[in-house]
């Protein structure tokens, strides 16, 4: 088989809330999460032996610490498989975003190798492989739009936001998302979501209402620690979005537009502070496997 071609979406977050701790210390969340079409190409190719990663980010390791390294080795280990693959991915998710960049490239490596190896694994099974890796990852490759409950990993698809246009803003700064759930202090967090109220909102495809009712408990810590987080918020709801609010742990902000005008202004406007700006759509799938 020649090589495959892949392309992987990010997500954001229209809502998190965090209700408690287990006791070894992850976090029980319940959030919700949409694909969007921003997408990475990855590309993968069989070869006589070992795994090799190449990336056109520097930022993105290329050793047995990427994630989709993680991934292929995993597939080669649990089904005994001796053939080599190497992984090209062309980035154009921002990374440690809070947008699932990495976990969305696993993803495309154990549905690409699913096909190239004809391992022949559903859809269910692989989310179940994909958890092993990150608690994204089954999102990754579910995509659309899906509640997540547990520390993430127990899914319920819902509707997807169709078409609706989504402006996401990476500022130029690193975030933990190992410290913020650390400095997370839910006394000190003004606005929870009502998750009933932003499923009914989806079911509906009440945009304006969804975009009213998103709440995300991580801000109060990510956005004290950075001004750039508030005011490029700010920034959105004065060029006229319905609504804006920082995706995951941060530091990324996107903004929900119904109208594609001022959508393009306020990325002009931003773009120019914030490299890393795009305006694209929301998206209803998965992995998509190309040709």
């Amino acid at each position: 088989m020649k090589s495959l071609n892949l392309k992987c979406r990010a997500k954001i977050n229209l809502s998190i809330d965090v209700l408690g701790k287990r006791a070894d210390s992850y976090h029980l969340v319940e959030m919700i999460m949409q694909s969007i079409d921003l997408y990475d190409n990855v590309n993968i190719e069989e070869i006589k032996t070992g795994i090799i990663i190449e990336c056109n980010n520097k930022n993105v390791p290329t050793d047995s610490t990427n994630i989709a390294y993680k991934a292929a080795d995993f597939i080669k280990q649990k089904f005994n498989i001796n053939k080599g693959v190497k992984i090209t991915i062309n980035k154009n998710i921002p990374v440690a975003a809070g947008l699932a960049g990495g976990s969305t490239n696993a993803a495309a490596v154990l549905v690409g190798l699913n096909k190239k190896w004809d391992l022949q694994l559903t859809q269910e099974e692989l989310m179940e492989l994909g958890l092993k890796l990150g608690a994204d990852v089954p999102f990754c490759i579910l995509g659309g739009a899906a509640v997540a409950r547990g520390i993430g990993e127990e899914l319920t698809k819902t509707k997807n936001l169709e078409n609706v246009k989504i402006l996401i803003c990476k500022p130029d700064i690193l975030v933990s998302t190992k410290w913020v759930y650390q400095n997370l202090d839910m006394n000190n967090v003004s606005k929870r979501p009502n998750t009933g109220n932003i499923l009914n909102n989806l079911e509906k495809n009440d945009v304006q209402a969804l975009a009213y009712n998103m709440a995300n408990v991580l801000e109060s810590v990510t956005e004290n620690k950075y001004v750039q987080i508030k005011q490029i918020k700010k920034k959105m709801i004065e060029h006229k979005a319905l609504g804006s609010m920082m995706s995951g742990s941060g530091p990324t902000v996107f903004g929900i537009f119904d109208s594609l005008d001022y959508a393009q202004m306020a990325k002009e406007e931003l773009k120019q502070l914030y490299e890393q700006t795009y305006l694209v759509n929301t998206y209803k799938g998965g992995i998509e496997i190309e040709g």
